[in-house]
C-alpha cells in the first residue's frame, strides 16, 4: 500500500508503515500484545531515529518539497507555515541530540555501559515497552512529537487521535518511518484515528500498555487511569494554569505591560504557559485603589496589543458562554467593591480585577484576572493549586527573580520566565517539571562479578553487531575541504580548537563543541577499558605532548578523568631524568604517550626503569611500536601490556580501539561515533571484503564540524570474522598512510615494507627514517637507523635490495643512490608539536 496520506484520499489508520482501514485495524488490535512482545526484542538505536528525523526536518524546512505540500493540506492556510516550521525545528538532529543529552545523559542511552568505570556494574535507559499516546485535539504538533520522544526511548508507540483530527500526525510519522531504511522505526509506530466513545478499542489499546501518556483535563486523565492495567505508568500532561507576578517597580513599566499583553494575545491563551492571571506584589500597598488603577492601565496596553494582533480564531459557543458568565459575575461583584471589569466594546478582550488573591482559571480568549498577592504569602496562597501550576513570568530585578523563584517553586510552579516570553522554550527544557524521555523509559542495571568483565565496556557489544546507517549521499571530503568549511562554521558550534601535529604536512585546525568533545572522550574511555586499562587498580602517567593547541595530552587527561582513574598529568618533556623520577616517586605502573617519545625515555633512563621494574602497561597513540620494539620493552623492561590507547585523528577524534585480542594495528571501529567505508586505492568504489583500501569516515555524533565521507589519509582493510574477545563490533587493520609511500627513482617505495625488511631480515628494533633528496642525475635515498641497534650498513643494503624489489630495480637501472646512515636517537627529525617521528623526510 502507499506510504502517504492526502486530504483527497483520507486513510483512517497507520499500522507499522502501512495505511489500513477500520476493519483491518480492529483485527490487528486484538493481537497488539503479541506484536509488542515480538518488536521489543529488537533494540532501536537512537542514531537511527536521529537520522530519519533529520531527513524529515530538512523536507519540512523546504516549502517546495513533496512532504511539505502533503502535510500543509491538513492545516489551515494561516497556520501551515508556522506549524511545519515548529515541527522542522523540533526534529533537527541538533535539537534531538540536545534533548537526549539533557534528559538521558548521552546520545546512546540505550547501551549498557559502566557509569562508574571502577566497577563492573552496567546501567542503561530501557524502553518502558508498549507506550500509548492519547493526544489532545487542540495542538496538532503535540501528537507526532510525543511519538518521536517515545521512539528515542525505544518504545513501541501507539498513538490515539480523534476521528475528527486531521491526518497530519499520520502523514508525518509515516514519513519518518520511510526515512529509515532499516525498518526499525516503522515497526514501532501505530497511529489510530477514532472517537473516544469506542470503548472496546480504547480497552484493546490500553489493556496491554506499559505506559499511557495522556493530554487533557481531569476527565481525560481519570479515564486513562481507569483503562490502565495494574502496574501501568500513567504520564499526565494535563491542563495547567500559568500567571505573571509583577513587583511594584515592574508594574509601573509600560514596556513590561506591553510584553505581558503580547503573551496574553498569542495563541488566544490556549497554551498551558499562557498567562491567565496577573498578580501584583501588594506588600505595603494602599489596597483596592492601587489594584484597580493598575488594571485600568493594563487594560489600555492590552487594547493596543489586541488591536495590532487580530484574534486567530473566535471562541466557540460553549467558550463564549463561559466568558459571558464569568464577566457578568464579576460585574455583579463590583457593587460589593470586590471587582472591577475593563472590557473591549467588541468583546475582543477583558481585564477582570479582583481584590481576592485565590487563583482562578480564566475562560481564555484574552480574558485576564488581575489580583493582589503580597510576596510573603505567595507560597501559602498558591500551594492549594499546586497540581495545576506551570509557568510564572516574574517582573522584577535580579534579587526579586531569585527570591520569588524559590517561593513559586515551593508553591508548585515548575517554570519561571521573563515577562513577554512565557510561550517560548529552549531545547531540552523539562515539561511540567519532568523530562518526557525519562517518563517514557526505565533505568535498568546488570551487576557482573566475574573479573573477565573488567575489559567489557559495553555489554551490548557482546550481543550483535551495530546497525550501520545508510551511506551518505555526498562527495568525498579531503583535508582542504575540511579547512575551507571552517570559514562558514556557525560560532555556536565552535567551542574547542585543536591543531594537528603536522606529521603529514601543515598543521590542520579542528573545531568541536563541548558536547561533541565530551561524547568523544566518553567513547574513547570505553575503548580504553576494552584495551585492558583498569581504572580501579592502574596508576597512569599521561606523557603525551602538550601545548600549541595539540590535543593528545588534554584528550587523554579528559579520557582518564571520565574513567575516574588515578592520573599523573606529567606531559612529555625533554628532561627524561625528571620524568623518570616522577614516575618512580609516584609509583606509576602505566604510561601513555607517543611510541617515539616513550622509546627515547626508556632508553635514556634504562637503568632507573630496570631497577624500578614497576611499569607494567604501555598505551600509545599516533604511531606504532614495531614487533622488535615490543620485544625489547617486554624482555628488557618487564612491560606486560603494550597496546594502542586509541586510533584517531585531530579532525575526526577517536576512531577505534584495541582489545586484548587485537594484534599489531588491528582496531575495533568506534561505531557509535563514526561509520566507515573502505574504497579502492585508485577508484571511488568499495573494495571487496578483506581487501585493502582507503579509509573514509563519516561522523555520526557531532553537532558542529560534521564530516561526511572524510578521506583521512590512511590505508586499511576490514578484518573478517568474530573477534576472539567476544565483541561483535567490526574491526579494521591499519596498513599505513598515503604518506608512507614515496615515489623515488620513478618507483613507489613503501616505508612500512622497508621497516618490515629490517625487522625480519636483521632483527632491527630501533627507529627508521627515510630521507629523499635530489642528486646529480639520480635521486638519493638515505635510510637513517638508530646507532644503538643498527647492524652493518652493507647488511642493511643487502637486506633492503633483497626484500624491496622497487629499491633493487631503481639501483640496477641507475635511477637511485641508496645509502645507510646511523645516527643518535635524538638526531631523528620529529614534528615539533606532537613529537612523532617523521617517517619520510622529502627534501626535493
Amino acid at each position: 500500500m502507499t506510504a502517504s496520506v492526502s486530504a483527497h484520499h483520507p486513510v483512517l489508520h497507520l499500522w507499522q508503515g502501512e495505511f489500513i482501514d477500520d476493519e483491518e485495524a480492529g483485527r490487528r488490535l486484538a493481537g497488539l500484545s503479541g506484536t509488542a512482545a515480538r518488536i521489543l526484542t529488537r533494540p532501536l538505536p537512537t542514531d537511527v531515529v536521529l537520522g530519519a528525523c533529520a531527513v524529515v526536518s530538512r523536507d519540512l524546512g523546504d516549502p517546495a518539497s513533496a512532504l511539505y505540500g502533503r502535510l500543509a493540506e491538513h492545516l489551515p492556510a494561516g497556520e501551515a507555515a508556522a506549524v511545519l516550521a515548529e515541527l522542522a525545528g523540533a526534529l533537527t538532529r541538533e535539537a534531538l541530540e540536545r534533548k537526549l543529552r539533557r534528559e538521558l545523559g548521552g546520545l546512546r542511552p540505550e547501551r549498557l555501559t559502566r557509569p562508574d568505570a571502577r566497577t563492573t556494574v552496567y546501567e542503561a535507559w530501557a524502553p518502558v515497552g508498549l507506550l500509548v499516546h492519547i493526544a489532545p485535539g487542540n495542538a496538532s504538533a503535540v501528537a507526532p512529537l510525543s511519538v518521536v520522544e517515545g521512539l528515542l526511548a525505544g518504545n513501541l508507540n501507539v498513538l490515539k487521535t480523534s476521528s475528527s483530527d486531521s491526518p497530519l500526525a499520520l502523514g508525518l510519522l509515516a514519513a519518518i518511518g520511510a526515512a529509515d531504511p532499516s525498518g526499525l522505526i516503522a515497526e514501532r509506530v501505530i497511529a489510530l484515528r477514532f472517537s473516544s466513545s469506542r470503548r472496546a478499542w480504547l480497552e484493546a489499546l490500553c489493556g496491554p500498555a506499559d505506559a499511557i501518556a495522556v493530554w487533557g483535563g481531569e476527565d481525560a486523565v481519570r479515564a486513562a487511569g481507569e483503562l490502565a492495567p495494574p502496574g501501568c505508568r500513567v504520564v499526565e500532561w494535563g491542563h495547567r494554569i500559568s500567571f505573571a507576578y509583577l513587583t511594584r517597580s515592574a508594574a509601573s513599566d509600560d514596556g513590561v505591560l506591553d510584553a505581558l499583553a503580547e503573551d496574553v494575545c498569542r495563541l488566544e491563551q490556549q497554551a498551558c504557559s499562557s498567562p491567565q492571571v496577573v498578580y501584583l506584589d501588594t506588600e505595603g500597598a494602599d489596597g483596592a485603589g492601587e489594584l484597580f488603577a493598575f488594571a485600568a492601565r493594563f487594560a489600555d496596553r492590552l487594547a493596543k496589543a489586541s488591536g495590532a494582533r487580530p484574534a486567530s480564531a473566535p471562541p466557540g459557543t460553549a467558550e463564549q458562554a463561559e466568558i459571558t458568565t464569568v464577566q457578568q459575575l464579576a460585574r455583579l461583584e463590583q457593587h460589593l467593591g470586590l471587582t472591577r471589569v475593563f472590557a473591549a466594546e467588541d468583546g475582543s478582550w477583558r481585564v477582570l480585577a479582583d481584590t481576592r488573591s485565590a487563583l482562578d482559571a480564566s475562560p481564555l480568549h484574552r480574558t485576564v484576572w488581575v489580583k493582589p498577592l503580597p510576596r510573603h504569602t505567595v507560597t501559602a496562597t498558591l500551594r492549594p493549586m499546586r497540581r495545576y501550576l506551570q509557568t510564572a513570568a516574574v517582573g522584577g530585578d535580579r534579587a526579586d527573580v531569585a527570591a520569588l523563584s524559590r517561593a513559586l517553586f515551593a508553591a508548585g510552579v515548575t517554570r519561571v520566565t521573563p515577562v513577554g516570553s512565557m510561550l517560548e522554550s529552549y531545547e531540552g527544557e523539562p515539561h511540567d517539571g519532568v523530562y518526557a524521555l525519562q517518563r517514557y523509559s526505565r533505568r535498568v542495571s546488570v551487576r557482573a562479578a566475574d573479573a573477565g568483565f573488567r575489559t567489557v565496556a559495553c555489554l551490548d557489544d557482546l550481543v550483535a553487531p551495530p546497525v550501520p546507517p545508510p551511506a551518505p549521499d555526498a562527495p568525498l571530503l579531503g583535508k582542504e575541504g575540511v579547512q575551507h568549511a571552517l570559514d562558514a562554521l556557525d560560532p555556536r558550534h565552535a567551542h574547542l580548537y585543536f591543531r594537528s601535529g603536522g606529521s603529514t604536512g601543515a598543521p590542520a585546525l579542528s573545531v568541536f563543541t563541548c558536547d561533541d568533545y565530551d561524547n568523544q572522550m566518553r567513547a574513547a574511555a570505553h575503548g580504553l577499558l576494552t584495551a585492558g586499562f583498569d581504572p580501579a587498580r592502574d596508576r597512569a602517567a599521561n606523557l603525551f605532548y602538550c601545548g600549541g593547541m595539540y590535543g593528545s595530552f588534554i584528550s587523554f587527561f579528559s579520557i582518564l578523568e571520565r574513567l575516574n582513574a588515578t592520573q599523573l598529568p606529567i606531559a612529555a618533556g625533554p628532561d627524561h631524568a625528571a620524568v623518570a623520577e616522577a614516575l618512580v616517586a609516584h609509583r606509576a605502573d602505566t604510561v601513555f604517550g607517543m611510541p617515539s617519545y616513550l622509546w627515547q625515555l626508556f632508553h635514556a633512563e634504562a637503568d632507573r626503569f630496570r631497577a624500578h621494574g614497576g611499569i607494567r602497561k604501555v598505551f600509545y597513540g599516533g604511531e606504532h611500536f614495531t614487533a622488535e620494539q615490543r620485544r625489547v620493552l617486554t624482555d628488557d623492561f618487564g612491560v606486560e601490556v603494550i597496546r594502542s590507547a586509541a586510533y584517531g585523528s585531530t579532525d575526526l577524534g577517536p576512531l577505534g580501539y584495541q582489545c586484548a585480542s587485537c594484534d599489531g594495528s588491528v582496531h575495533h571501529v568506534l561505531t557509535e561515533l563514526h561509520s566507515l567505508e573502505i574504497l579502492d586505492p585508485h577508484e571511488d568504489r568499495p573494495v571487496a571484503p578483506g581487501e585493502p583500501g582507503r579509509l573514509v569516515f563519516t561522523s555520526l555524533a557531532r553537532a558542529g564540524q560534521r564530516l561526511e565521507r572524510y578521506e583521512i589519509g590512511d590505508l586499511g582493510r576490514a578484518v573478517p570474522g568474530p573477534c576472539a574477545c567476544g565483541s561483535q563490533v567490526p574491526r579494521l587493520e591499519l596498513l599505513g598512510r598515503y604518506g608512507d609511500v614515496v615515489r623515488v627513482g620513478t618507483y613507489f617505495v613503501n616505508y612500512r615494507r622497508v621497516v618490515r625488511a629490517l625487522e625480519e631480515r636483521l632483527g632491527y628494533h630501533g627507529e627508521a627514517q627515510l630521507v629523499v633528496a635530489p642528486g646529480g642525475g639520480r635521486e638519493r635515498l638515505t635510510v637513517r637507523l638508530d646507532e644503538q641497534y643498527a647492524p652493518d650498513p652493507e647488511a642493511v643494503l643487502a637486506a633492503l635490495t633483497a626484500e624491496v624489489a622497487e629499491l633493487a630495480s631503481a639501483r640496477t637501472e641507475g635511477l637511485l643512490s641508496l645509502t645507510v646512515q646511523t645516527v643518535r636517537r635524538d638526531a631523528f627529525q620529529r614534528t615539533a608539536t606532537s613529537g612523532k617521528l617523521r617517517t619520510v623526510v622529502d627534501l626535493r
